[in-house]
């Protein structure tokens, strides 16, 4: 590797930030554009799910074999291939015509951002050799990342006004094509790594994943019982433990189980996954809530998250420094326990709710996001050895996906269950045909037109009721996770701070091709 001169640290370190940010961003800038898509391709809920999970399934599917790659065939080359594919899947994604294709381009925006992301981390590792430069080098660059999370619905709003939905997948495309040139003249080369594909492992976890996020969107609409439903959720039962067992004998796994023996690392996986079940669900539904039942425009709803982003920016730095002098329990436990009670009270307000009433929530919900993302990052930092950075990353990277993915899909399928259930019982009362059953409020362009005021009104109680529900129950599993998170972190007696560096051994098979070797824990 060559090591970039001193004045290109922080070309280095504005160009994973930003193309990290727009990576982040692609999560959630589409949601405020949900309700346009879904009128213009007339989608359902089960279409705009997908515009969201097909993003973030191949994003997290594939998360591991970008870091296997980038240490295959170098971090800058497969780097700047992940940001092409990105910007090129972003172009097309604005061409969209429908759902189907729209669909299409977003997996392969996630395909780009599975490749660019390992390395970014990696990058960092390599470029930053200070231990105190390090640290704020994550810190801003997790601030950064989780920072995208948050800005997203702010941008996407008042871009979906103005230039309508295309607009938010056009606007990657100027960022990216900076982020290339910049990014081929400042990143260091680095060098190729001797390293299997572990094709078996990546097939298993592509068939785990989706078969399991395909049943769980598709179960409330198709039905439970349905034939494709149950084969698809027994593939997901068969094929997650089984890349498990192929990980745990791989000699070059993709997954390397071993990390897991450390229990702050452990700890840490479990906040990322957690953390993005959580917010990820409630992102995805928030922006029907706030425009199809409230009546607001996507610029005032995506205004409305600017308290959320304040937060973020605040706690990110605040978030590193106590991880820095404490450890990483204290962000961690807190930002889950925020993040818990935000989406809890949020469940407690309804349509004619006023903005002053709940806007302490999104400040709690930011609080808790910011708190959550640099002390992972550190950890992985602190705690691993350069040699498996990337590998590292990527696995608390996939972590955090899948919890999103899974997110969407459970929660999703938590409220479309029960809107069914509550829509079906209040329409059958009003004497309204089976027909005229809309999947969410605002599904019709002109709805409001053709719904006489009790339906629609109907539709809107049954909607807030099941939002409801989700979010309590992503409440309760993040609750659970703070509890979980604080038993993982809690010191031993007579130990007063973490090791600063814990990585697997390598294994017997592959050692004589490591260089240099992971140290041991302390």
């Amino acid at each position: 590797m060559t090591k970039p001169p001193a004045p290109h640290k922080g070309l280095v370190l504005a160009t994973l930030c930003a193309t990290m940010f727009m990576a982040m961003l692609d999560n959630v800038i589409v949601n405020n554009a949900l309700p346009r898509i879904g009128q213009q391709l007339h989608s359902g809920v089960s279409g705009l799910q997908w515009v969201v999970e097909g993003y973030s399934l191949v994003y997290a599917a594939l998360l591991l074999t970008g870091g296997t790659l980038g240490d295959r065939y170098g971090r800058k080359r497969i780097f700047l291939t992940g940001l092409a594919v990105f910007t090129t899947g972003s172009a097309a994604a604005a061409l969209s015509g429908t759902t189907g294709t729209l669909i299409a381009a977003r997996m392969f925006q996630g395909l780009g951002a599975a490749l660019l992301t390992p390395g970014s981390l990696a990058i960092l590792r390599h470029v930053f050799t200070d231990e105190r430069e390090r640290a704020r080098a994550v810190g801003l660059w997790s601030g950064v990342s989780a920072l995208g999370l948050a800005v997203g619905p702010v941008l996407g709003g008042p871009i979906v006004d103005a230039f309508g939905w295309g607009a938010v997948f056009w606007i990657n495309v100027p960022v990216g094509v900076a982020g290339l040139l910049l990014a081929a003249r400042v990143l260091p080369e680095f060098a190729a790594r001797a390293k299997r594909l572990d094709l078996p492992g990546q097939a298993l976890s592509a068939l785990g994943f989706g078969a399991l996020v395909y049943a769980l969107i598709e179960g409330p609409g198709r039905g439970w019982t349905d034939t494709r439903v149950l084969t698809l959720a027994a593939v997901a039962a068969l094929a997650l433990p089984a890349f498990v067992f192929v990980e745990a004998r791989s000699a070059d796994p993709m997954l390397d189980l071993r990390l897991f023996r450390d229990r702050v690392l452990t700890g840490a996986a479990v906040c990322g996954f957690m953390t993005g079940f959580g917010m990820f669900g409630a992102a995805f539904f928030l922006p029907l809530l706030m425009q199809d039942v409230m009546g607001w425009s996507p610029s005032d709803a995506g205004l409305a998250g600017l308290p959320m982003t304040a937060m973020i920016v605040v706690a990110a730095p605040l978030s590193s420094a106590l991880t820095s002098r404490l450890g990483p329990r204290l962000p961690l436990v807190t930002g889950l326990a925020l993040c818990a009670t935000a989406l809890g009270a949020l469940s407690l307000y309804g349509a004619h709710a006023r903005y002053p009433q709940y806007v302490w929530v999104l400040l709690s919900m930011g609080l808790g996001m910011g708190m959550t993302f640099a002390p992972v990052s550190i950890t992985v930092m602190q705690r691993v050895d350069p040699a498996w950075a990337g590998m590292a990353s990527a696995t608390l990277n996939t972590l955090r996906e899948i919890g999103g993915v899974i997110g969407v899909a459970v929660l999703g399928a938590v409220l479309s269950g029960r809107l069914t259930a509550n829509l079906t019982e209040a329409l059958h009362r009003l004497g309204v045909p089976a027909g005229l059953d809309h999947p969410f409020p605002g599904a019709s362009p002109d709805g409001a037109a053709v719904l006489p005021a009790p339906v629609r009104d109907a539709v809107d109680a049954a909607f807030i009721d099941a939002l409801h529900l989700a979010l309590r129950c992503g409440s309760a599993a993040l609750a659970a996770a703070a509890l979980a998170v604080a038993l993982l972190l809690r010191r031993p007696r007579g130990v007063t701070s973490p090791p600063a560096s814990a990585a697997p051994a390598p294994h017997p098979q592959t050692a004589h091709r490591q260089a240099p070797a992971p140290r041991p824990p302390r």
